[in-house]
């Protein structure tokens, strides 16, 4: 008999009056059944914010500048070859490239910036979808032109950034000048057609309802049902420290429940990551034990997340070390999920 698929109503349930303690042990369950030999992977990377201008201004972002603000940037060719140096002399095999929504540049920048990056050796993790559909928008171009473009110029996989939650109704709340939930799904459809493995993440506050969690879960797993194309899902706790949105922090009984939840009803996404780097160390540990099967990246450098607050950072060696004594065995990974070195 086949097993009933829960709902959306399932999850509100089970974020309200599940036993914490069940709730781990069911998420643990499916984490074994997923990844029977007790493998928790991450990922050596680092994560290279080309601009800070941005025209999005997110309320929840303490990262962006105007243009003509003090401390706008955007990377030279030199600096990005120095920050990809530093990443393959750690180990790293991948860049995650982000930046801000520029208001001038074309697509004709961002291939020269790729094939340059690609000459240096490295997988190219880059561009989440509202970046995407910016490029696109300012270069005249519809999304599967401008994807075909940036893939042949270099890029490899797509980051699942800029998802927030997928409920049209809090985007307009929080970032309105960022892409609706359709066309941020839209550009993840267009990539996996186009053979491109993506991320799905969520960033989830103190304060969401629970039936705007399950909706976002609910269009991830829909999507996944339909294309196959992500690899993994990011669950992680907004930081409200020097930002507009402000409020209080999830707590860490709430950000593994929700967590949780994700592994039971994401039943088609092979991998679920922790966030140590908003959560610590000691709850990415425990998270292992509520689905988690990545300790995500080694974070060589990350400017957006530090931004609001977030000041966790660990070593290799203190990744293995936090993996082994949560009980399980080390093993570094690309962004495929294969395996690039046991510890």
């Amino acid at each position: 008999m086949t097993k009933k698929r829960l709902t959306k109503q399932d999850v509100v349930r089970m974020l309200e009056t599940a036993d914490l303690y069940e709730l781990a042990r069911e998420a643990d369950g499916i984490r074994k059944r997923l990844h029977p030999e007790g493998v928790v992977t991450f990922v050596v990377d680092r994560n290279i914010n080309y601009t800070n201008i941005c025209t999005c201004k997110c309320s929840f972002c303490a990262f962006y500048r105007a243009a003509d603000e003090e401390g706008a940037y955007v990377l030279d060719k030199e600096q990005l070859k120095q920050k990809i140096e530093e990443t393959k002399a750690l180990g790293g095999t991948q860049i995650l490239l982000q930046g801000g929504l520029h208001p001038t540049l074309g697509i004709e920048f961002y291939e020269e910036m790729l094939s340059y990056m690609k000459s240096l050796g490295v997988w190219l993790h880059a561009f989440s979808p509202p970046e995407v559909h910016h490029i696109a928008k300012i270069s005249g171009l519809t999304i599967a032109e401008t994807i075909a473009r940036l893939v042949k110029a270099g890029m490899d996989s797509i980051p699942g950034g800029g998802a927030e939650l997928l409920v049209d109704e809090e985007r307009l709340r929080i970032s309105p000048n960022k892409i609706l939930s359709d066309k941020w799904l839209g550009v993840m459809e267009e990539a996996h057609k186009q053979g491109l493995k993506t991320s799905a993440t969520m960033m989830f506050k103190a304060d969401d309802e629970y039936g705007k969690i399950a909706e976002h879960f609910d269009r991830i797993r829909s999507l996944q049902d339909k294309t196959g194309g992500f690899t993994a899902f990011i669950p992680w706790a907004f930081q409200p420290d020097n930002t507009e949105l402000g409020g209080k922090k999830v707590s860490p009984v709430e950000y593994l429940r929700i967590f949780a939840a994700a592994r039971i009803y994401l039943d088609n996404i092979k991998n679920l990551q922790v966030s140590w780097v908003t959560q610590g160390p000691k709850i990415g540990q425990t998270a292992l034990r509520f689905g988690g099967n990545d300790f995500g990246s080694l974070m060589i450098e990350e400017n957006v997340v530090a931004s609001c607050g977030a000041s966790f950072r660990m070593s290799v060696e203190e990744i293995v070390h936090n993996i082994e004594r949560a009980g399980f065995k080390a093993a570094q990974r690309d962004m495929q999920y294969n395996i690039v070195k046991h510890f």
